[in-house]
């Protein structure tokens, strides 16, 4: 269950749908999602702030989905990532949009997996960083050992949930289950959308969100 009064989002299967979250009453404040990563350093949310952030997680079960859905999303807005050393994958530089002021700063896309673990008790913890540290040792991964974004923001057992929080750090929209073909496409459309909505020439301007009535 979502939990309406900390934050207003639903889930949504098209881009379309996604996109009309941007017209409903936001927080006064953005969200700020803090956890800790297999390195035990303090990662949040906020810290991101300026750029678009598109949380990947999922409990163990679809643990395999959400790493490959994470892949393709930082793959496509990080071409340069494709053969790049894997200390530096994550470190690549994200493609400009069409169109974008010379000079100006990029938002940044930052897909974030997040790995769903509150069956993991207290005293393994450490287990539970250590073998993470060995499948991953250069790609941050946070962990949700309090099942923090699945009370936040719902999540099915078994399949991964993508939120989308935009440049702002409001939340824009879910997305659960498998994202192939047409649904991969309008996420990717959905994230073009927001970095271009921040561009510093259009900021006092009202840009329209295709699909919204």
């Amino acid at each position: 269950m979502l939990r309406a009064r900390t934050i207003r989002v639903c889930v949504f299967s098209c881009a379309a749908a996604l996109a009309a979250v941007a017209h409903a009453e936001a927080p006064a404040r953005g969200v700020n999602i803090v956890l800790e990563d297999q390195f035990r350093n303090t990662r949040a949310t906020e810290q991101l702030r300026g750029h678009v952030v598109v949380l990947v997680y999922a409990d163990r079960h679809a643990a395999e989905k959400a790493v490959d859905i994470g892949r393709r999303l930082h793959l496509r807005f990080h071409p340069t990532a494709d053969g790049a050393e894997a200390t530096e994958w994550s470190r690549q530089p994200v493609v400009t949009p069409p169109g974008w002021p010379a000079g100006a700063a990029v938002p940044d896309v930052h897909v974030v997996p997040v790995a769903c673990v509150p069956e993991v008790p207290k005293p393994l913890h450490g287990v539970a960083r250590s073998r993470l540290r060995k499948e991953s040792p250069h790609v941050s991964v946070w962990l949700d050992f309090d099942d923090v974004l699945r009370e936040q923001f719902g999540g099915t057992p078994g399949e991964p949930t993508i939120v989308v929080i935009d440049t702002a750090g409001q939340p824009h929209g879910t997305m659960a289950g498998a994202v192939e073909g047409k649904r991969f496409e309008d996420l990717v459309g959905v994230i073009d959308q927001i970095r271009m909505r921040a561009r510093p020439d259009l900021r006092t301007a009202v840009v329209p969100v295709s699909g919204v009535q």
